[in-house]
């Protein structure tokens, strides 16, 4: 744990008891805050008090009296309505900050030099930050993994010289961060996505530039439009960058030709690694990934073979692009992680034949964007809220049928696959959907998916 000295003896506020939100109020109380915390549900708030978490109804405090409150990045801060303790901490004039922004404090006060490298994105930083924190251990590095990847990050050991920190930011972390300042910041691509929580896109951009703003190196992807703005003025503000791309070929920067990764300067490019045969990073998405990780290690002093080296053991991320089992030419690919449409095109476009299970609660623009993989798609297998609209969606261009379950979905699609005289197939769990009207989040679907595909007679299972 990360003790929170910052604000030892000042009296601080809580609003949030959820794992991270839990976290949190423990690292404050260990570094000798004053804390009041509370949460909307009440077995959490008697969780806390078992835990030695002080608690009280934040209405009924001095608001006044803070030096600071702690929101966890779970509650709205702006849309669609600000929660009520914000409204509370603004009429008070109490900051309000997160469990990174607590963290970014101590790592100021206790090492301040020592390497922190954030990674934030629409799509891929779950994989992108795996990776370097992969490259960093293989390459016997000290080094802490946490943050939106699922390891709260007041979790992690302490700061000290020569600790690594790699840290997943999502938006609503990021927002909770005014002063975050990672050695190297990686902002990966921005596509529409939590508008419900940002209500604009121009908000949800403007957001996202905090972190490699405030970067000692910001490592940017610039194949979209909001990037490649926010590459170049975070530059203009005298920022050091490193555009990369896998789409575009760049004078300056690392970009990808097919699974060459390659080194730009002044113009000139050289080949720094070659992905091919590595099965955890195929696909353009996966050369996009590596491109910023090989940028973050770099920055932060990894020599060039420790990086070749940590590439090519890179083991994968559990629920993205996940091959779990096979039977004959059948593969089963859990790539629950996909939750929105761009998400679900790395792995639509790295298969050639899939029966396709998708749906759940629908995010704006449902799966139209995924027309292009419609060819590949042998039959689809809907599941969940989002069936009957992404039935209208694919109309009579794929096949399918409304499963409901994901259980019936994988059963069905593994005996379609199966009797597929082409062979060569997938059977993939790719939703383009959040999990929350079936699953309390993509990693219980991913397991269950798991579970669906052993119960099947005759598979292999590969994990």
């Amino acid at each position: 744990m990360i003790a929170v000295s910052t604000f030892r003896g000042k009296k601080v506020a809580l609003f949030g008891l959820g794992g991270s939100g839990l976290a949190t109020a423990q690292a404050l109380v260990a570094g000798g805050a004053e804390v009041t915390a509370w949460d909307d549900n009440p077995d959490s708030v008697a969780k806390a008090g078992e835990a030695g978490v002080p608690t009280a109804n934040l209405h009924d405090i001095d608001w006044r009296a803070l030096s600071a409150f702690v929101l966890s990045p779970g509650v709205p801060l702006t849309h669609p309505k600000p929660h009520w303790t914000v409204d509370l901490a603004h009429a008070a004039g109490v900051e309000i900050i997160g469990d990174v922004e607590l963290f970014v404090r101590e790592r100021r006060a206790q090492a301040p030099d020592c390497p922190f490298i954030a990674i934030t994105g629409t799509n891929g930083k779950s994989t992108t930050t795996a990776l370097i924190a992969h490259i960093l251990k293989e390459s016997g590095r000290d080094t802490q993994l946490g943050g939106n990847i699922g390891t709260a990050v007041l979790t992690l050991d302490p700061p000290k010289a020569g600790r690594f920190y790699v840290v997943e930011c999502s938006s609503y972390q990021i927002d909770l961060a005014p002063t975050l300042n990672p050695t190297a910041g990686i902002l990966l691509n921005l596509t529409p996505d939590h508008l419900d929580r940002h209500g604009t896109m121009q908000h949800y951009a403007d957001i996202k530039e905090r972190l490699v703003a405030g970067s000692g190196t910001a490592i940017v992807g610039v194949d979209d439009s909001f990037s490649a703005l926010i590459a170049d003025r975070v530059e203009r503000a005298g920022t050091r960058v490193v555009r990369i791309s896998r789409r575009h070929v760049l004078a300056d920067g690392i970009h990808a030709d097919g699974s060459r990764i390659l080194l730009a300067h002044g113009g000139t490019s050289r080949l720094f690694v070659d992905l091919d045969g590595i099965q955890t990073l195929r696909g353009s998405h996966n050369a996009q990934n590596a491109a910023a990780a090989i940028a973050a290690c770099l920055a932060v002093g990894v020599s060039e073979d420790e990086i070749r080296q940590g590439l090519k053991s890179f083991p994968g991320l559990k629920h993205r692009m996940q091959p779990v089992g096979r039977k004959g030419e059948v593969v089963f690919v859990n790539d629950s992680k996909a939750t929105n449409a761009d998400a679900a095109a790395p792995a639509l476009s790295s298969y050639e034949r899939i029966y396709w299970i998708a749906g759940g609660l629908s995010k704006e623009g449902g799966i139209t964007s995924l027309s292009p993989f419609f060819p590949k798609i042998v039959k689809a297998y809907l599941i969940g809220e989002a069936a009957p609209a992404f039935a209208a969606t694919l109309g009579e261009a794929v096949p399918y049928e409304i499963s409901g379950t994901l259980e019936k979905a994988v059963a069905h699609a593994a005996a379609d696959a199966e009797g597929d005289a082409k062979g060569g197939s997938a059977v993939m769990l790719s939703p383009a959907c959040a999990s929350f009207d079936q699953y309390k989040n993509f990693e219980i679907r991913g397991d269950a998916f798991v579970t669906h595909v052993q119960a099947l007679q005759g598979v292999t299972m590969l994990i």
